[in-house]
């Protein structure tokens, strides 16, 4: 019986590999890693392979007929005619400067840009609560909200009560969340808002009790419009850990864009796509007040890109490569993980051997062991390359920006790490703003006070078994 499981299994192994090697037509790094870990764990890299393995199918997941009654289209072949013929009138130096990177992010994500926006920076967790609960107080038409991590605590629940309150006023309220992130709730949470006339959806949802075979594949957004004259978008999810009271963390710093313009559209736009994917009946059509116009009086440049397994192209971190490459002074990184692909390590060595100033900031701490083996890993090889590496010492850093030259800079909820570019579906603001763009730097050196240097020298001196650590997880890495 036992020899008879046993060739089952490796039966299952050498199929599975197949899949892997010709079937799927992943990355050669990435077949080799899943290879190495069904070969060498046979039964539990069978079990990891059909939680985690699968491919997504890239079958149209976001479809949205009333799409076009928005005029994205419209902007967008407008947009694109006017830069090919050098007649689009770029309102400032940034945008001027970050013409290819503008046209890329049109061209493959239909990303229109917007000119007229007002960007408040929310780096605090307090603050950034504090500022949107007033806005939801505020609201008078409707609040769409997504997160991908919403905790079953004090902070949630003064949320669910205050939706529940402008639910009962006649506000249209609906609440999206990712199953796997918030695995923890149910909808029974949202009992008060859901009687007040409310709507909660699940991305992705278990089709069997307690087990989710689309562990990848989640959805890491972070949005809320409020009266489409209000956008939230970046890095903090909801709960109290967020607000920098948790033990295991501590303080936690984060980067948060409060935005009002017509970017506002696009988040607006984002959101309904996902919405109408989880929703089997509560879908959304198009209406007027849901696009209102913002009358907006700012000026800061913006595009609001998305990316998922659900595309081929990986828009944000092609966008992140622009960036790099286009730089001619300094590049300024913020991000918990960093596990980058071969392509955009590649550029950042560029940048570095162009004579770029490049500094990258990443925790203390980790919240998953094997990624931050990792990170490690691959800051030691840019120390190598000329980069400086910070140490974030003051609790958590979960902040996810890059600032380019202090002029073009990217702020929203993917990571550098495989997981962002190419499994989680993810949204990032593009800004062309001097303005934003310093606010942001003046941010990272203020953070670099609560930072310390790890130098190549502490690098290439770790103990034996750290570098043994390294090396497994950067094995790992492509399917981390």
């Amino acid at each position: 019986m036992l020899i008879t499981f046993l060739w089952l299994i490796i039966i299952l192994n050498i199929f599975l590999a197949i899949i892997v090697t010709f079937r799927e037509r992943r990355e050669a790094v990435s077949s080799w890693a899943w290879l190495f870990v069904l070969f060498f764990m046979p039964i539990f890299g069978f079990i990891l392979y059909i939680i985690f393995g699968q491919n997504l199918s890239r079958s149209n997941l976001f479809q949205w007929e009333d799409q076009k009654k928005i005029g994205i289209q419209k902007k967008l072949s407008t947009q694109l005619s006017q830069i090919r013929s050098h007649q689009f009138q770029f309102r400032n130096q940034a945008t001027r400067n970050g013409k290819s990177l503008i046209y890329m992010n049109l061209i493959n994500n239909d990303a229109v840009l917007t000119e007229d926006n007002s960007v408040d920076l929310l780096t605090d967790g307090i603050e950034k609560f504090n500022t949107l609960l007033k806005d939801i107080e505020g609201a008078k038409d409707h609040i769409h909200i997504q997160y991908y991590i919403i905790k079953k605590d004090q902070l949630s629940k003064k949320l669910v009560e205050i939706l529940a309150k402008k639910a009962q006023e006649g506000v249209k309220v609906r609440v999206l969340y990712d199953e796997v992130g918030s695995r923890r709730l149910s909808k029974e949470f949202f009992s008060d808002l859901l009687k007040a006339g409310g709507e909660v959806e699940i991305f992705f949802p278990s089709k069997f009790f307690f087990f989710n075979l689309r562990l990848n594949y989640r959805n890491h957004r972070k949005l809320v419009v409020i009266d489409g004259k209000t956008g939230y978008l970046g890095g903090f999810n909801i709960g109290t850990e967020y607000l920098g009271v948790n033990q295991k963390f501590g303080y936690w710093r984060d980067t948060h864009l409060r935005i009002q313009g017509t970017a506002v559209q696009a988040i607006q736009t984002r959101f309904i796509l996902d919405w109408n994917q989880a929703s089997n009946h509560q879908d959304i059509n198009y209406q007027p007040n849901y696009f209102p116009d913002n009358g907006s009086k700012g000026n800061i440049g913006i595009q609001i890109v998305t990316s998922g397994p659900d595309s081929k192209i990986e828009h944000i971190k092609n966008g992140y490569i622009k960036m790099i490459l286009s730089a001619q002074n300094s590049i300024l990184i913020q991000t918990p993980y960093f596990i980058p692909d071969t392509s955009f390590l590649d550029a950042l060595r560029i940048a570095c051997s162009s004579g770029v100033e490049v500094k990258i900031m990443i925790p203390n701490k980790h919240d998953h062991m094997f990624v931050y083996w990792a990170t490690l890993s691959y800051v030691g090889e840019l120390l190598k390359a000329g980069a400086t590496v910070y140490i974030y010492d003051n609790g958590f850093i979960h902040s996810k920006t890059i600032i380019v030259d202090k002029e073009i800079s990217s702020v929203g909820t993917a990571n550098l790490d495989v997981r962002s570019f190419k499994l989680n579906f993810e949204v990032n603001a593009f800004l062309y703003d001097e303005g934003i763009a310093q606010r942001l730097a003046a941010t990272f050196y203020e953070d670099l006070k609560v930072s310390r240097e790890f130098t190549l020298e502490q690098y290439q001196n770790r103990p034996q078994w750290v570098h043994f650590k390294e090396s497994v997880s950067r094995l790992l890495s492509p399917i981390l």
